[in-house]
């Protein structure tokens, strides 16, 4: 399977399916057949003039907007639309931009620049004559839930009246923040098993293809989710881990609160830092001191106690992850490049022993005085590394990785 078909099983594209077909059905039945529109003088040249159109009229555009918690990505789909059928993907344009909406929560009138730059993109993309039959969509992730008060409504008012002004189909409900199972995206099971994993800043989200109903029956009935579409039965695993995504689990590995700033000096103290280290990170709008613990203990081995008790019951073994192709997104495909694992520009093939390895190597490196300019790593990768056993992954599984 390639990757750009990959995006659209990922993030949420069987909802724009079913949207898109939708308002495609309401804005043809809205429209009345040409031959009541003309008359039959008319009809020759109406004809003639739409000849001219049927290639692009094969085709509709729906365009998604991926909110995560450290950036915004955009996809813009094209599919085919043949009589009677369900919309076929024909190509995939992407796009993503740092920071993420969550950045612009003192000053959401900011936002407006990224939103327009990515839609500039669209306008570029779909032909404006479509534009008008072309929904736009944008969910949020985790980084807009842990938003304090009313700065996530404020942020979303922003980006609607921003699609509002942008001349491409808009509904207000096209806009919101996802819950835990819409965060994991949908799959069919027309095509082959396949699983998607997404780590973000505030969540982590695991989804696979169901086909055995013996394996339905086993697994927690809020996690699955069942539908019908194009008369064809689906049903998906999906779940959402909030507070496992990695930059709310290095908070919570270093010893912080999610939404609780500490009282006082906000400083943390860690055994998965250099002994020798001590910076600043911001995390949710708080400016943290972070210091490694002093020299003597071994590092991966006190980091990775740390990790696993931190994560210790809060992931739910999945039976038969370890049968099915897996890929990977966000930030397991950053931590895969930060180890030169895979190709920045490609993605590739890692196992889950090459994140272990790579946590061993880099904690190891830390002890010895050495890469002070990834802070973080060796906490990112035994977190990573852990998190994919807790999900059952073994050790020499192996996950295709990519970056959308």
């Amino acid at each position: 399977m390639r990757f750009p078909k990959l995006a659209f099983f990922f993030m949420f594209v069987v909802c724009l399916v079913v949207y898109l077909t939708y308002v495609k059905r309401h804005y043809d039945d809205s429209k009345a057949p040409v031959s009541d529109q003309l008359p039959q003088h008319s009809m020759d040249a109406q004809k003639q003039s739409t000849s001219a159109q049927v290639v692009s009229e094969n085709f509709q555009y729906g365009i998604m907007f991926d909110a995560g918690s450290t950036g915004t990505r955009i996809h813009i789909f094209k599919f085919q639309i043949e009589p009677n059928e369900a919309p076929k993907l024909a190509h995939e344009t992407f796009k993503a931009i740092k920071p993420g909406l969550s950045a612009y929560a003192d000053d959401p009138e900011k936002s407006k620049e990224g939103l327009l730059e990515l839609l500039n993109i669209a306008k570029e993309t779909v032909p404006e004559t479509l534009w008008s039959s072309s929904p736009v969509m944008l969910r949020a992730t985790a980084g807009l839930r842990l938003l304090p008060g009313e700065k996530a409504t404020i942020l979303l008012d922003k980006v609607k009246e921003v699609f509002s002004e942008s001349l491409f189909l808009y509904r207000p409900d096209s806009v919101s923040i996802m819950d835990g199972t819409d965060e994991g995206g949908l799959h069919g099971t027309e095509t082959p098993t396949v699983g998607m994993l997404d780590l973000g800043g505030g969540s982590t989200q695991i989804t696979f293809a169901l086909q055995e109903e013996k394996t339905i029956q086993t697994l927690p009935i809020d996690y699955v989710t069942s539908f019908q579409m194009f008369n064809i039965s689906h049903a998906l695993y999906s779940h959402s881990y909030l507070g496992l995504g990695l930059m709310s689990a290095r908070l919570a590995v270093l010893g912080g609160i999610e939404a609780q700033p500490l009282a006082g000096p906000q400083e943390l103290v860690s055994p998965c830092l250099a002994p020798d280290y001590s910076g600043q990170w911001e995390h949710a709008e708080v400016l943290y001191t972070v210091k490694g613990q002093k020299a003597g203990e071994p590092i991966y081995e006190t980091c990775l106690t740390k990790v696993e008790k931190m994560i210790y019951k809060r992931v739910k073994k999945i039976e038969g992850v370890k049968d099915m192709d897996f890929y990977a997104f966000s930030y397991y495909y950053d931590k895969a490049v930060d180890l030169g694992l895979i190709e920045e520009s490609t993605g590739g093939t890692v196992r889950v022993s090459d994140y272990i390895e790579g946590a061993k190597k880099v904690c190891n490196n830390m002890s010895a005085g050495g890469i002070k300019e990834s802070p973080f790593l060796c906490l990112d990768l035994t977190y990573i590394s852990v998190l994919l056993q807790e999900l059952d992954f073994p050790p020499d599984k192996e996950l295709k990785v990519s970056h959308s």
